[in-house]
């Protein structure tokens, strides 16, 4: 496992240095290192923070009032029910589901920001506190990586996962909840609350079979979650159906992400998720350190 634990930061920080260019800005206003607005000397005012540019324009004495640092806290909530025990091309979808953690690490816990996750299977709930540095979060992925797997018939619990972030109240950061999210929509109203105090991001984590099905004749399915097995044969017509409710119930879960201001990055089994990390970053770059976002981009 610390084999290909190493071998997978390697491939993110390779391919993911340099999407993002600087850290985010301070949450406070205060003595900092953040420049901030320019206002005119008042006796007791430190020289150093002289703004000549501004003196010079004004020909009064300025000074630049500074924005104070903070770091950046991150929260993992992510979703290792039976049901991403599951793949049928490259890889499991919890083994996406922990490279995903594994990108999110790389990119929110540098320069000193604070990084924890909270880990649920369905029948138990993980906290890992959030703290810095590289070793708590090689640390960290390793305690993800290595939690054993639910047994069968235990149902996944994402809301009380979400829950355990709202108590006790955390400070004001960035959340990413990672699941594939199938099964009840029972999370809304957890995920709406912690919007009210976080930034959200959504990332998905699907295979190829969860949204259609082969045509491979008569089959027998096991569903994890609820322990029952079915034998089924894939006509026609049950994969249209099957089709339409997987399309039907991912626009369910989009609805209900746009709802609490989560943004979607979707995972594939059969596609480049580094590719896909990428370009969601490339393009929300700017969106979370906008002047609407409580937490610019870390």
């Amino acid at each position: 496992m610390a084999a290909a634990l190493r071998t997978l930061e390697l491939t993110v920080r390779r391919r993911l240095d340099g999407v993002l260019h600087g850290d985010h800005l301070g949450l406070i206003p205060g003595p900092g290192s953040e420049p901030g607005d320019a206002r005119e000397y008042q006796p007791g005012d430190d020289v150093r923070q002289m703004d000549w540019s501004v003196t010079a324009r004004t020909t009064h004495p300025h000074v630049r009032q500074t924005v104070a640092d903070r770091e950046l806290e991150t929260w993992l909530v992510v979703d290792l029910s039976s049901s991403l025990d599951f793949g049928t091309v490259g890889c499991e979808k919890r083994d996406l589901a922990i490279a995903a953690a594994s990108a999110v690490t790389y990119l929110a816990g540098s320069s000193g920001n604070r990084i924890g996750a909270v880990v649920a299977t369905g029948d138990r709930t993980r906290r890992i506190p959030a703290r810095p540095g590289r070793v708590h979060a090689q640390a960290m992925l390793r305690r993800i990586a290595s939690t054993p797997h639910a047994a069968d018939g235990v149902r996944g619990d994402l809301r009380s996962a979400l829950e355990s972030l709202r108590r006790p109240q955390r400070r004001r950061g960035l959340v990413v909840v990672i699941s594939d999210f199938l099964g009840p929509i029972d999370w809304e109203h957890s995920l709406r609350a912690l919007s009210g105090r976080h930034d959200l991001l959504a990332v998905e984590v699907l295979d190829p079979r969860d949204l259609e099905l082969p045509d491979v004749g008569d089959v027998v399915l096991f569903d994890p979650e609820s322990g029952r097995t079915r034998e089924f044969s894939t006509t026609p017509k049950l994969r249209a159906d099957f089709a339409r409710a997987a399309q039907a119930h991912s626009a369910d879960v989009d609805a209900t992400l746009r709802r609490c201001g989560a943004p979607r990055l979707s995972l594939r089994t059969d596609r480049d998720w580094i590719s896909d990390v990428v370009r969601f970053v490339s393009a929300r770059r700017h969106t979370f350190g906008a002047p609407g976002s409580r937490v610019a981009r870390g």
